[in-house]
């Protein structure tokens, strides 16, 4: 299926008219509605009346988590009982947010995920293993499982779980394509080479990928998604998304960068004076939502880090594409006069093919500095301290204390009750 919504195909310039008309009638909609954006425009003296274009959006100061964490029912645009679905944050930095969802607000959220689907070439014959978790009010679930229902297609909600578990499943039930966190690939393929199964005969084909980056900045598979590559003929799709957006930017078969969907969001890249960088510079991804009547955003930061590609795109889509999430702003590093974010750090310990698994942790050293402690399961552990050592040296000019651990003690590391993710990096900074 080679679904593409016509305004994705239009030239710039009729995109940007596209969305000042829908940008208009949100302000509007927030002026009328949304406590939190009545007092934030008194606060600062705007004029919604003046903002109608997106060059204007920049004389609006950004709303950011703390907002959302202080004042989260502030954002309430309509009555309780209008409310259809209760969904939240995970957490990863802070208390989770409160995230309500209107009847209007999940059909929005489930064309976001059919069209995201379609970009990653979905069909309505397809039938795709959901191996995330579609509880604890995780949007996402609840997004992949109604894109899916719109697009046509069919879901298995398998839900995180054991290999076996996965496995089984998809030897009883032949999906084409799975929604999976790409290091729970690995612990798959692994389980299939341990018992001797070819897991290249199986019918997956497929795989939109979550939770981690699988390009790097320059937008090559990183070293994670090689190392599913080689075990595994599969075509892999990234993608990004947020509770708190509502939308996600998926990657197309070319493989350049998640789509950007206009009609869903406006999306601006902003540097530490809260201005846009120039093309190609890093900054942090930030979000006005279009057609959210729950808890509509306006220039939200999200904390994330990217850069943006606006080169067009073989697919035919003309919309600006988003680059692989570099890291968390909260969680930038400084090690020894390098600037480094855990996706990197990741990236260096997932080319040591030995390395099953890991932890990295953040800390402050008794020189008040950012140090790092990396927790590690090899089974050579002494050519993976080489080589890691070796790769840090290299890229960062850094060395970080590396320890190797059992299984067990790092499933322990990652798990927690109030987390709904692996965690792989713990920020035990002061």
């Amino acid at each position: 299926m080679s679904f593409i919504p016509e305004i994705e195909t239009k030239s710039k310039s009729e995109i940007k008219s596209f969305q000042e008309e829908l940008l208009v009638q949100s302000i509007h909609y927030l002026k009328n509605n949304s406590p939190f954006y009545q007092r934030h425009f008194a606060t600062h003296q705007i004029d919604s009346k003046k903002i109608k274009t997106l060059e204007k959006l920049i004389e609006i100061p950004p709303t950011t988590k703390d907002d959302l964490h202080n004042f989260n029912w502030d954002f309430l645009c309509v009555p309780r009982n209008k409310i259809s679905d209760y969904t939240s944050t995970s957490g990863t930095l802070g208390k989770p947010v409160t995230i309500a969802l209107t009847e209007k607000d999940l059909h929005r959220l489930a064309y976001n995920e059919m069209i995201s689907f379609a970009c990653a070439d979905a069909n309505p014959n397809d039938i795709f293993q959901l191996m995330l978790t579609l509880d604890r009010q995780f949007m996402a679930g609840i997004a992949y499982h109604e894109g899916l229902r719109k697009l046509g297609a069919a879901s298995i909600r398998v839900g995180p779980g054991s290999p076996q578990m996965q496995w089984d499943t998809i030897q009883r039930l032949k999906p084409t394509g799975l929604v999976a966190v790409p290091s729970s690939m690995l612990k798959l393929i692994d389980y299939c080479e341990q018992n001797k199964i070819d897991i290249n005969k199986s019918s997956v084909a497929k795989v939109v990928c979550i939770g981690e980056n699988i390009r790097d900045e320059n937008l090559k598979l990183n070293s994670l998604s090689q190392k599913i590559s080689e075990r595994w003929q599969v075509k892999l799709y990234g993608t990004y998304a947020s509770t708190e957006m509502q939308t996600a930017f998926t990657e197309c078969s070319c493989g350049r960068g998640g789509h950007h969907h206009p009609e869903l969001v406006i999306l601006e890249i902003l540097n530490a004076d809260n201005s846009p960088v120039r093309e190609g510079e890093v900054g942090e991804v930030t979000i006005t939502t279009l057609g959210v009547e729950g808890m509509p955003l306006l220039r939200y930061k999200t904390g994330d880090m990217a850069q943006l590609f606006m080169d067009p795109c073989s697919c035919g889509r003309t919309t600006v594409r988003l680059g692989p999430i570099l890291g968390r702003k909260q969680h930038m590093i400084k090690l020894k006069g390098t600037t480094v974010y855990p996706p990197a750090i990741f990236d260096i310990l997932q080319q040591a093919k030995s390395i099953s698994d890991f932890v990295v942790e953040a800390f402050t050293n008794e020189l008040g500095l950012d140090d790092l402690k990396i927790s590690c399961v090899s089974s050579d552990e002494i050519n993976a301290l080489k080589l890691v050592k070796d790769l840090f040296q290299s890229r960062l000019r850094v060395v970080p204390e590396i320890l190797f651990t059992t299984p067990k003690e790092i499933e322990a590391m990652q798990s927690s009750p109030q987390q709904r993710k692996i965690q792989k990096f713990i920020d035990r900074r002061k």
